[in-house]
């Protein structure tokens, strides 16, 4: 039976909590953790004695970074070894025989570590820094482990990747939460994917991979290198050469983990006969033969289950051919995922290999627009004996993702004692502990996603969920004034302004502050915004007209101000804007403004204009993943939001955009993300006269193909998969462009 002890109530810098009642936590949460009623006080002056088993490794240069040796005879000792060190014997049947275990016990007179092998002893001393944060601790006793074998972060996102500096920092948070696993594989960096992938990189970025490799070394962190050469790879001893003289270039560098991804691809670079011969050879050839390496990891091209066709044979092949060495990601029942028993016991049989979680989240590259930025939740708690690894693919926000990461790294230490919330209250605590009821507050509106083509979504103003509400349904089909809600949701407009002022102003973590930056000047926005339209609604209530029209003059201001940040900040190519509160602050505010002005318009015989959001563009589809994909306006132009993962368009599936009216088109331009997809596909405009086929033109811009629309009225435009067969294409661009004379609105 497992002990477990932490404070659940404010806590302090490094995750400790009070004094006062001699309680702490330690992160990731321990397998056994028991404190007695005495205590000592843990300076950072001690007698050092560390085993030869350990010189120069990365537990004794931690340990000698946080603790001064002394000579001192009146100091504590703190010794630290292996569960194999002789002057370790009488400890070692404490040790968990596990690895990475360790086991650490405070006493009145010494501190003892012991690791059943270095990581483990590594993980000890990393337990006891935050012992030493704490000061005055309990006496206690530690026997802890890892539940899931590796665990740790792939940066393998679309979009910005991390600068150099934030790869090193999260390098260290990897080492400071026991993770000990990276895999470098962001999609934009071209030596690592199409089309450089064969080409070694230059002198700078050698450079930087190479120091990243020495600081992962430092924090016990394998840092894995990966390629992703299926999109244009042809099945030859050219190619293969051309791959296993890259590794050798990495190897070169200090890299000692590789990886291979065949993800979100199509054509040739699909075949899994194909892919399951090169990861052996690579397997046999290089990792093997060097003797040094990690187990070789890849990403196959089926990474979910909805995407999976088992009688196709795909993952089947994987599972019977590739080396039982080699480990094969999965992401789940869908792209965006959580992993439960179910999942596993899919696709664990059909490997013949416990599988390598890719999760995704909190990666937000299809809702840029977006920050992820609340619980880490919906992962099953009985799946430890089921993964091989449990890996988070994070935002393009390094220091915004390390909310998720730090319980990303305690969950997959310890299932069955994870809390979700215990441990994202803990996580805001870590990055931020003089501000972190500032965080919150700010995190608490800032964790969903949005409307989104993978259908995910994460819970995002519980805690004031209730009264917005009661305050709507009360104001909106009562007409009255529910005063609870009322003050409740008034409380909190003033909460998140002044949590975004703080934010904005703070010295604590300007890393983090720079991430978020753009999203602290919405979210101050929607505070006031809030507040505004809650005076609205009071004074159509009391029919007082001054503060009913200052009110309402200063939110159609607002929503000006948000407008003109949205479309000023993060103008990224595919969900650009700053979205926040999107799911529960902002529908509610605009509901209570539309209501408000409406009842107004009708008892004074005003015309004050009461839309908040005006959207022309409607889409539908019977293709499942695009039949969630959000319309996007800009201007007069709409566009649907592209996709990242190859899209599977079964024979006769649709898209349809529909027009509130009949306008004159000036372009439509769309990109299937492959040189003659188009063939398989006719796009057909509606008309007066009904629907109508239109011919489709290059437009000398890679793959981008424009349509002839040029002067016609149209109010709807359809894109059909007219063959028998299933389309793998991309979907990169749809946007439709009405001509310069057409309105915004038909008002």
């Amino acid at each position: 039976m497992k002990n477990h002890s932490w404070l659940m109530g404010t806590l302090a810098s490094l995750f400790w909590g009070t004094l006062g009642a001699q309680q702490l936590y330690i992160q990731p949460t321990p397998q056994s953790c028991v404190e007695a009623s005495d205590s000592v006080f843990l300076s950072v002056d001690f007698h050092l004695e560390v085993a030869p088993s350990l010189a120069g490794t990365p537990t004794e240069k931690l340990l000698r970074s946080i603790a001064s040796p002394v000579t001192d005879g009146n100091k504590l000792i703190v010794k630290v070894g292996l569960k194999s060190d002789k002057n370790m014997k009488k400890y070692a049947v404490k040790v968990p025989q596990v690895a990475e275990g360790y086991y650490l016990i405070v006493g009145k007179e010494a501190v003892v570590i012991v690791g059943s092998d270095e990581r483990g002893a590594y993980y000890g001393v990393q337990t006891f820094a935050q012992l030493l944060a704490q000061g005055k601790v309990p006496l206690v006793e530690v026997k802890d482990y890892p539940d899931v074998p590796f665990r740790g972060v792939v940066e393998g996102f679309y979009g910005t990747p991390w600068s150099h500096e934030a790869r090193l920092s999260q390098l260290d948070f990897y080492g400071r939460n026991k993770m000990n696993v990276y895999l470098y594989g962001p999609k934009d960096d071209p030596y690592h994917s199409t089309p450089n992938w064969r080409k070694p990189y230059p002198q700078q970025e050698a450079a930087q991979l190479q120091q990243l490799v020495q600081r992962a070394n430092e924090n016990n962190v394998l840092f894995y290198w990966a390629i992703h050469p299926g999109q244009d790879i042809r099945w030859n001893e050219e190619d293969r050469d051309a791959l296993m003289n890259k590794f050798e270039r990495m190897y070169e560098l200090g890299v000692r983990a590789f990886a291979v991804f065949f993800d979100d691809i199509s054509g040739e670079g699909t075949k899994a006969d194909k892919q399951a011969a090169l990861l052996n050879y690579i397997d046999d050839h290089f990792v093997k033969v060097k003797g040094d390496v990690a187990p070789l990891v890849m990403c196959p091209t089926e990474y979910n289950k909805s995407w999976s066709n088992v009688e196709g044979g795909y993952l089947p092949t994987l599972g019977d051919r590739l080396n039982k060495g080699i480990q094969i990601m999965w992401t789940g029942d869908r792209v965006i995922a959580c992993i439960d028993k179910p999942s596993m016991d899919f696709i664990n049989p059909l490997l013949k290999r416990n599988a390598y979680i890719w999760w995704n989240f909190p990666v937000s590259d299809y809702v840029r627009d977006h920050l992820l930025m609340g619980p880490v939740y919906g992962n099953g708690l009985d799946i430890k004996d089921d993964l091989a690894a449990f890996v988070s693919n994070p935002m393009e926000h390094p220091e915004a993702s390390k909310v998720a990461l730090y319980s990303v790294a305690d969950y997959a230490w310890n299932l069955e004692a994870y809390d979700s919330h215990a441990s994202w209250k803990r996580a805001l605590q870590s990055l931020m502990p003089q501000h972190a009821a500032y965080l919150e507050t700010f995190a608490t509106h800032n964790s969903d996603l949005g409307k989104n083509g993978h259908r995910f979504n994460r819970e995002e103003s519980e805690a004031l969920r209730p009264q917005l509400e009661e305050l709507l349904n009360a104001y909106t089909q009562d007409r009255r004034k529910e005063d609870t809600a009322w003050k409740a949701v008034r409380e909190e407009c003033r909460n998140i302004r002044v949590a975004a002022d703080a934010l904005l102003a703070s010295t604590e973590n300007r890393a983090l502050i720079e991430d978020i930056r753009p999203w602290l000047l919405q979210f101050k926005l929607m505070g006031e915004y809030g507040d505004e339209v809650l005076t609205m609604a009071e004074a159509e209530l009391s029919g007082y007209s001054e503060t009913f029209g200052t009110a309402y003059a200063h939110a159609k201001a607002l929503q000006a101000l948000m407008g003109e940040v949205d479309a000023t900040y993060n103008q990224n190519p595919y969900q650009p804007g700053v979205k926040t509160g999107s799911k529960r602050l902002q529908p509610t505010f605009d509901a209570l403004f539309q209501t408000a002005t409406e009842r107004w318009n009708q008892a004074t015989g005003a015309r004050l204009e009461s839309e908040t959001a005006y959207m022309p563009y409607t889409l539908r589809s019977n293709v499942r993943q695009l039949s969630q994909l959000p319309v996007r306006r800009k201007g007069r132009t709409g566009e649907v939001t592209p996709s990242n993962e190859v899209i599977l368009w079964q024979a006769g599936g649709q898209v349809t955009v529909e027009l509130d009216y009949a306008r004159t088109l000036e372009s439509l331009l769309f990109d299937l993300g492959t040189a003659g997809a188009e063939a398989a596909f006719r796009l057909d405009i509606k008309t007066d006269e009904g629907w109508q086929e239109v011919a489709v033109t290059p437009t000398g811009r890679k793959t981008i193909l424009q349509a002839e629309v040029s002067g016609r009225k149209v109010t709807a435009v359809r894109l059909t998969n007219h063959t028998d067969a299933e389309q793998k294409v991309y979907f990169k661009l749809f946007r439709i462009s009405p001509a310069e004379n057409e309105g915004q609105s038909p008002r």
